[in-house]
């Protein structure tokens, strides 16, 4: 757990963890690229001793932007760019994000929603909208910190609009909430510009991600619309 949150009363971690266990916190603070050095000294991005516990999940959609129709995907091939929609160990709840790229490469970049700062803007976070950042977060680069993985692929036509969106997004997400607009929701909307179908974002990171891969029967290949 981070040196912030420790040297932090019990008490109040505790009281605002037991009266919002049903947020997801969006935790970090970095770039939008994993070449970039990520900021070490954040409280909010170690890893914590035991995944917390899941929360109940919900077959609820997420209605934050309008899905594209899919087309079919007879004969389809893997594209050579991908989404991965990933989960991670936490000082609290955990932490949902997406790597992508293009899988030639080993350099991946991250994008990810959570409040921007140390320990007060993450609590005042659970009560109102606190200013955020987009980018890669302490602990989104480590394997031993991953809870879930769901990684879908594109071809090169469709990974420039997703990615394009991808950009636009971070670059308009200026605000962070717990309950609101949070890890989830952001991820959420990128797998809804996909065509996906997303479950109701309040629910813990991990069990996030497991069930948007469960609703879309683990399909791993991704085609937009033609008028997307």
């Amino acid at each position: 757990m981070e040196r912030a949150i420790r040297r932090a009363p019990s008490r109040l971690l505790f009281v605002v963890g037991t009266s919002l266990f049903a947020a997801c916190v969006g935790l970090g603070a970095g770039s939008s690229s994993a070449q970039q050095e990520v900021a070490r000294n954040d409280p909010q991005h170690q890893q914590a001793p035991r995944k917390p516990d899941a929360a109940g999940s919900s077959d609820s959609r997420s209605t934050a932007d309008a899905k594209p129709t899919r087309r079919s995907q007879t004969n389809a091939v893997r594209g050579p760019y991908y989404v991965d929609f990933r989960a991670r160990t936490a000082a609290s709840y955990g932490h949902a994000f997406i790597w992508f790229g293009k899988t030639s490469e080993r350099q991946v970049e991250v994008a990810g929603l959570h409040p921007k700062g140390d320990m007060l803007p993450y609590v005042l976070g659970h009560l109102t909208w606190v200013p955020a950042e987009t980018g890669a977060s302490y602990g989104d680069l480590d394997e031993q910190y991953l809870t879930a993985s769901y990684r879908v692929y594109l071809g090169e036509a469709d990974a420039k609009k997703v990615f394009s969106y991808i950009k636009h997004l971070q670059a308009t997400s200026p605000v962070w909430n717990a309950e609101t607009t949070n890890c989830t929701s952001f991820i959420g909307r990128i797998a809804s510009f996909m065509g996906l179908d997303t479950p109701f974002h309040i629910m813990m990171p991990e069990d996030y991600v497991n069930r948007l891969k469960a609703l879309n029967g683990g399909r791993s290949l991704v085609r937009l619309a033609s008028d997307h």
